[in-house]
């Protein structure tokens, strides 16, 4: 009976300091979604979680009423077992005998073990043990709710403090550990749930910068303010653009850009339909561009280097995109970036992909850095050189074979990942 009596208060032990784990180790986000669903769980969950110190406070006094129970009964059976045996212990090795057998026995049996398994799996076990909880959650009321009375008293007169406090918020870290979980739950051959992806962007869109998102000034399309109405129309025409920069004696000079709907005014000069562009450094995050170009009601910036010098264009539109993914307008340009996969550890790649994108769709775990945003920048950054057509680069276990290349830039690459 003692054995039994014992057995059950360390599963009571486990059961209390797990349960207490996992709820303070949950996702807040993913409780309160499973409280929204209209089952019998859902409202055990809404109960349990109205007052987050009561949760607590009743593990805590169950936890302790079956440690009391436990310490009770694993004393008798120890100090049998001690006089079973022919060795005669004073009464101090004795006590200090049975507090290091029975403090090991639960400090891995029922506080170790199991705040390790509640902590890795809380979430999924918040929601199996919902009902065995509540029903201690109401046998323990009284108690909770007594202990709860009295840390409080002693906070608010003592400390000066409020008392129990309930969030109202979720803080940036469970939103995108929530949406880490539900992305990684996807599999390959799925596609994400776009209100999924949209929520990932937005935790990422704070930290993204202009640089990550420009158009550099490699592929920039300009003409100068003292070029002809004619060949500002044939640039339209065969770039398909629907706005085009315009500067003065260089690309480090640009003082504006012009829309295509301007050339239906007839102007005779570019100078006369010329809109004025916004400047900001590469470092400035694209929020703090969103906004910049709002205010001023624009929706072009040049992006300046440190040396003041033109590194690319952002809009208002790439910023959005961000957000929401491609937009695409009728002015778009179609031209597609190289994007195969010739076997299993093989692909064709352009050197303009982003590293995010191509290790989110092919999980090729390509190291990430913010030297680089592409996966031409990785070779050049990496390598440190500009490697020309046909030469080979081997990264870690990324064998890299150039395509095609110009004197400035790579193109496309073949890479293949070795095992």
């Amino acid at each position: 009976m003692q054995v039994v009596v014992i057995i059950l208060c360390l599963l009571f032990c486990a059961f209390f300091s797990g349960m207490e784990i996992a709820f303070v180790s949950s996702n807040k986000i993913f409780l309160e979604i499973e409280k929204k669903q209209d089952n019998f769980i859902s409202r055990i969950l809404k109960k349990l979680t109205e007052k987050p110190s009561k949760f607590i406070a009743t593990m805590l006094v169950g936890n302790n009423v079956s440690m009391v129970v436990y310490g009770f009964f694993m004393g008798d059976l120890l100090m049998s077992w001690i006089k079973s045996f022919s060795f005669h212990l004073t009464d101090f090795v004795s006590l200090l005998t049975q507090t290091i057998i029975s403090t090991l026995i639960v400090l891995i049996t029922s506080e170790f073990l199991p705040k390790v398994f509640f902590q890795v799996y809380a979430n999924n076990l918040m929601k199996f043990f919902a009902v065995p909880s509540y029903v201690f959650f109401v046998c323990f009321s009284y108690i909770s709710s007594f202990v709860i009375w009295i840390s409080d008293f002693i906070l608010k007169k003592f400390f000066k403090t409020e008392g129990d406090f309930v969030p109202a918020f979720f803080s940036k870290g469970e939103l995108g550990n929530y949406i880490n979980e539900q992305m990684s739950s996807v599999q390959d051959h799925e596609e994400i749930d776009s209100e999924i992806q949209i929520f990932q962007n937005a935790l990422e869109f704070s930290g993204v910068k202009a640089r990550d998102i420009m158009t550099p000034r490699t592929e920039l399309v300009a003409l100068d303010i003292y070029d002809s109405i004619a060949a500002l129309r044939e640039l339209f025409v065969t770039t398909g653009y629907s706005k085009i920069l315009i500067y003065q004696n260089s690309l480090d000079d640009i003082i504006g850009y012009v829309h295509s709907f301007e050339l239906f005014k007839k102007p005779r000069s570019i100078k006369s339909i010329l809109i004025p562009v916004e400047f900001v450094p590469e470092t400035i995050f694209i929020k703090d561009g969103l906004s910049l170009l709002t205010k001023k009601r624009k929706s072009v910036a040049v992006v300046l280097d440190e040396y003041g010098g033109t590194a690319g264009i952002i809009t208002v539109e790439d910023i959005i995109e961000e957000l929401f993914g491609e937009i695409e307008d009728e002015h778009d340009n179609d031209e597609e970036l190289t994007e195969k996969q010739l076997d299993e550890n093989t692909f064709l790649f352009s050197a303009r992909l982003d590293v995010e994108y191509l290790n989110q769709e092919y999980k090729l775990n390509i190291p990430e850095d913010d030297s680089y945003g592409t996966l031409g920048g990785f070779i050049v950054n990496t390598s440190g050189e500009f490697p020309q057509k046909g030469d080979q680069i081997v990264i870690d276990n990324f064998h890299f074979v150039i395509e095609e290349a110009t004197n400035k830039k790579i193109e496309v690459v073949k890479m293949t990942i070795s095992e």
